[in-house]
């Protein structure tokens, strides 16, 4: 199921790539478009229909699987140099986040008040961190893999952090896009352990959704921020009342 995700998501990619829609997709498949939304939305295809959509946009079934292969060796986390050399510059750094979650380059123009030669300059940072390929129209392939993470405690953890705390958390979590959950458990290490693993498991979801989410138009979608923190801590008033 897995490498059936991997290969639909591949898929999606290069149809984005080729400039193709669903509502074009459909016409070659003969099916209503909303047939072709619902084919990619539950990850079912059969061969021939997959060979049907390569042909349509241009590639072979054989280059999909390489395609997707080499997304499968994507990468995984920068070393501590290349996050410094993110982290000490700011627009560097937000085009790198917004490069992750799915901006294309007019997105980028669009977005934030950086000129076209600033943001060439800056993409083709990233392409020689690894992080993108900068292609021919300044077309964008992101290089990362679906887990890919800032190094724990690493210069650019440190940077959101810093901005958490000033920013974040100055809300009353009341909105209707908005959600605050503070839980308190006494824990064994086993089940903390858990809910790590569970904790990785929704950063997979998000990043998942986040891709999906990639093929709307920019203004049908909002920056979105989501802090999980799990640790064994307690108020360190409570620490005066701890039984030596």
């Amino acid at each position: 199921m897995l490498q059936t995700s991997a290969l639909v998501g591949t898929l999606k990619q290069q149809l984005k790539a080729s400039g193709k829609t669903y509502a074009d997709i459909a016409r070659d498949l003969q099916l209503s478009e909303a047939s072709v939304k619902r084919l990619f939305s539950e990850n079912n295809f059969s061969l021939h229909r997959l060979e049907m959509i390569c042909d349509s946009i241009g590639i072979t079934f054989t280059d999909l699987i390489e395609k997707m292969a080499q997304q499968q060796q994507t990468l995984t986390q920068l070393t501590l140099e290349q996050e410094k050399e993110v982290a000490e510059d700011v627009v560097l750094l937000l085009i790198a986040v917004s490069v992750i979650n799915g901006f294309s380059f007019d997105d980028l123009l669009k977005q934030y008040d950086v000129g076209e030669p600033e943001c060439v300059q800056k993409l083709a940072k990233l392409d020689r961190l690894k992080l993108i390929e900068l292609l021919p129209g300044n077309r964008i392939r992101l290089l990362v893999s679906p887990n890919f993470n800032w190094l724990p405690n690493g210069p650019i953890q440190k940077f959101f952090q810093e901005k958490v705390e000033q920013d974040f958390f100055r809300s009353r979590f009341d909105k209707q896009n908005e959600k605050l959950l503070v839980l308190n458990a006494v824990l064994s290490p086993a089940a903390n352990a858990e809910l790590q693993r569970k904790m990785q498991t929704l950063a997979h979801d998000f990043n998942a959704i986040m891709k999906r989410d990639a093929q709307l138009p920019l203004t049908d979608r909002k920056g979105t921020t989501m802090v999980l923190a799990l640790r064994q801590w307690q108020y360190s008033l409570f620490n005066n009342y701890r039984k030596k």
